[in-house]
């Protein structure tokens, strides 16, 4: 048989211990079997279906050798209770098993045993008793060497099922084995070379199965149904198959598992006896026994030791579905629950009466039956059976049955059944598709994981063409290919597992027209900004009954800018989800998610004022009114902030020219006094904080926690020519203005009488004008930079 050729990889020779690191033996020796039943109040089960042992559990042992068998073995059952405390003598029963009235074992498991191990052994005189001395003197080693052997035992169940399954699809379809392979070594969490995928049909099952010793993954499951002592054997696994002997890293437990058994049992080994390991394969009412070592009948004998269930609370398995809250088709052909987290279900006969429970409106709960199939990764119906179910729509099933004697319910799945029901767009608006590029369409429909295929077709007479598709979320995302489309009608095919007719979704492509990427607007804000490409296309917005109409466009590398404002603010609060409805020119409609920022830092100009530095030499420049400010001149203005506004140590205030050529940010560091949480006084030297080019209205803003407020006035900037004289002679002529910088004035005026005016050419570059003479009142100069600025010349003397 093929099961037979299995390598344990692990044992070596047992009866040196130094042997261990040697190439290991194979277990294909067929040694006897055991034949135990197990009762439990008043359920008795078949020992392949017994996980786990409890106090109280009646067993029936029964070795099941041939009826000329020469050699006579006694049976021999073990109860242990840890590895510090020796089990009485009591714990221990024999039964000969060539004798046809004591050739069976019935007992009970008595309160306080934790592990029970069987020993066959030879019938020499003595032997019993040095067994029963053995496992009392080192309790803790045979606690480990029934661990390990449960171990290896359920490793090998599983890898058993995998080779069983990989054999039996060679023989009756191996093209399918690339499709089974892949599930069978999940479902049951073997290792497989995916390179043997790509050779050959008539090779691929070879390939699969070699090395095949090294193909067990570790499984939390089957290590904790072991494990009944500190210390996991699934640690010492790993451990040791990242030896040379273990293969270097081939996560292969069984390989280190039972490789610690030999180490265990070979301290043992005496003159009279020797130890061998049994590995028990579950056979229905029997523990089949196979061995690595042939039995000797000389001195030292063999004693064949191999482990029962352990004696603990049930570990139920860990199930769960395979591709998480997706729901399961049940009108499709082969219906699978798919689930992983627990290979056993596949490779013993632990789990038991196994169904889908559905909850029905109507009614009792309908039952299903189940089969663990791991060529399908999961539970399978009986051909029929699902169809007694008549669901309608979506219904919620819980898969329930037995682990051992113990009731448990696994995980719950939603079960969608196909109907006639049409397919839409999903959401309030039908899908927008852009020619020229791929375009992802939501659908919502029944039973999304029913669906089958779904295909495209452009206008009223092309040819269909499958599309792809994603179930996500109760909904259908397809993927339609419009890169060289036209505009026009397109109409989506859709095909379901139980639905008698195909569904179709019949949507319109438009040439590239305007591209969103969102609206954002301050909390107590009219208007906001959208952002996007081709926005001269929007018509309106309406967010919560709420109308926006377009105003200034602006473009930048970026993209487009749109304000949109409304004539009232609306009541949202930042951090709030909202959903806006654009409009556009061509009739369209599209929806704009709507980013609501922190409310802008609101505040009022109480006023400001501008300290001129001395200058010296006989000439007075005095520039006339309030709303403007020297370029030299210092300037300080204050502000007041205005509810919600609150200002601190973190409050900025910019000031910048009104083109924003030129701009200061100010903050407590920088220029910002910080009177009371409601009002500050900033200070700025334009001149110098701006740049000698800088000239014409000031405008300033408070930003809060990197949010802006509106832009405001404060003055207008002016730059002054430098005067260094005025020189009159008698009589009049006119006077003489001399200085630098003289291009800055646009024109020299008697400050009593305008009428009296010179022109200053554009770009004038000379040191010296000739003006009207003063009078009283001195000369008005009109400055270039502000048509209304003028500044008042006048001697000192």
């Amino acid at each position: 048989m093929t099961n037979r050729l299995l390598r344990a990889c692990a044992l070596g020779a047992v009866l040196l211990p130094a042997a261990a690191a040697a190439d290991p033996a194979p277990f294909d020796l067929t040694g006897p079997s055991l034949k135990i039943s197990v009762t439990r109040g008043s359920a008795t089960l078949p020992i392949s279906a017994v996980p786990n042992l409890a106090s109280g559990d009646k067993l029936q042992i029964a070795a099941a050798l041939p009826p000329d068998q020469a050699a006579h073995y006694v049976l021999v059952t073990a109860f242990m209770r840890g590895a510090t405390n020796p089990p009485p003598k009591n714990w221990f029963f024999k039964a000969e098993t060539w004798k046809k009235k004591r050739n069976t074992l019935s007992l009970t498991v008595p309160d306080g045993a934790q592990q029970a191990i069987v020993f066959l052994v030879p019938d020499t005189g003595g032997g019993v008793d040095a067994v029963i001395g053995a496992v009392r003197g080192k309790p803790g080693t045979f606690v480990r060497a029934s661990q390990d052997l449960t171990q290896a035992a359920l490793d090998r169940s599983r890898l058993d099922a995998f080779l069983d399954g990989i054999h039996r699809r060679e023989a009756s379809d191996p093209t399918q084995l690339e499709r089974v392979s892949p599930l069978l070594a999940r479902s049951l969490r073997i290792k497989i070379d995916q390179s043997c995928l790509l050779k050959p049909t008539d090779l691929q099952a070879a390939c699969l199965t070699q090395n095949h010793d090294a193909l067990v993954l570790a499984d939390s499951h089957s290590s904790s149904i072991a494990e009944t002592l500190a210390g996991t054997p699934t640690d010492i696994a790993l451990q040791l198959s990242a030896t040379p002997q273990g293969g270097y890293g081939y996560y292969s437990p069984y390989i280190g598992v039972v490789r610690d058994v030999a180490r265990l049992l070979g301290a043992f080994q005496s003159a009279q006896l020797q130890y061998i390991p049994a590995l028990a394969l579950y056979r229905g009412d029997a523990l089949a026994l196979l061995l690595n070592a042939a039995p000797s009948f000389r001195k030292p004998q063999s004693v064949l030791v191999t482990a029962l269930p352990p004696v603990e609370p049930p570990h139920l398995p860990p199930l769960k579905p395979t591709d998480g809250n997706a729901a399961v088709c049940v009108s499709r052909p082969g219906f699978t629950l798919p689930v992983e987290g627990a290979p056993l279900i596949y490779s013993t006969g632990f789990a038991r009466t196994m169904a889908l429970r559905v909850a029905t409106k109507d009614g009792p709960d309908a039952e299903i039956a189940l089969t663990a199939d791991p060529e399908q990764g999961g539970y399978v119906a009986a051909p029929g059976a699902i169809d007694k179910l008549r669901l309608a729509g979506v219904a919620d099933g819980t898969l329930h049955g037995a682990w051992g004697f113990q009731p448990f319910d696994g995980p719950k799945f939603r079960l969608e059944s196909a109907s006639d029901a049409t397919w839409r767009t999903a959401g309030d608006d039908p899908a927008t598709l852009v020619i020229g590029r791929d375009n992802a369409v939501a659908l919502e429909g029944a039973a999304p994981s029913c669906v089958d295929g779904v295909t495209m077709r452009l206008g009223s007479s092309g040819t269909p063409q499958p599309v792809a598709f994603q179930r996500q979320n109760g909904r259908l995302t397809v993927t339609l290919p419009l890169a060289k489309a036209r505009p026009g009608e397109v109409t989506l095919q859709i095909s379901q597992a139980g639905a008698a007719q195909p569904t179709n979704v019949t949507l319109r492509s438009y040439a590239e027209a305007s591209r969103v990427d969102g609206f954002a607007l301050h909390a107590g804000d009219a208007g906001g900004e959208l952002t996007g490409a081709r926005l001269d296309q929007v018509t309106g917005l309406m967010v919560d009954g709420t109308a926006f109409r377009p105003g200034a466009l602006t473009h930048g590398g970026d993209g487009d800018h749109l304000m949109l404002t409304a004539t009232a603010a609306g009541n949202w609060q930042p951090g709030q989800a909202v959903t806006g409805k654009l409009s556009f020119a061509d009739g369209r409609t599209a929806a704009v998610k709507v980013t609501i920022d922190a409310p802008r830092p609101v505040a009022t100009l109480i006023g400001h004022s501008a300290e001129v530095p001395p200058r010296s030499g006989p000439i007075r420049l005095r520039l006339v009114g309030d709303s403007y400010v020297a370029a030299d001149a210092r300037l300080s203005f204050s502000l007041r902030a205005a509810d919600p506004t609150s200002f601190s140590a973190a409050t900025q205030v910019e000031v910048a020219t009104e083109d924003g050529s030129a701009g200061k940010l100010l903050t407590i560091a920088d220029g910002v006094a910080l009177q009371d949480p409601h009002v500050v006084v900033a200070t700025i030297s334009p001149g110098t904080a701006l740049g000698p080019a800088a000239y014409g209205p000031l405008r300033w803003r408070v930003i809060q926690n990197g949010t802006s407020g509106d832009w405001q006035p404060l003055a207008t900037l002016v730059r002054l020519p430098v005067i260094d004289g005025l020189a009159c002679p008698g009589g009049d002529k006119p006077c003489t203005l001399s200085g630098t910088r003289l291009f800055l004035a646009a024109a020299v005026s008697n400050a009593a009488s305008p009428a009296a005016r010179v022109e200053v050419p554009q770009g004038f570059t000379g040191s010296s004008l000739a003006v009207p003479r003063p009078g009283g009142s001195g000369l008005s100069i009109s400055l270039r930079d502000a048509p209304g600025a003028i500044v008042t010349v006048a001697s000192s003397r």
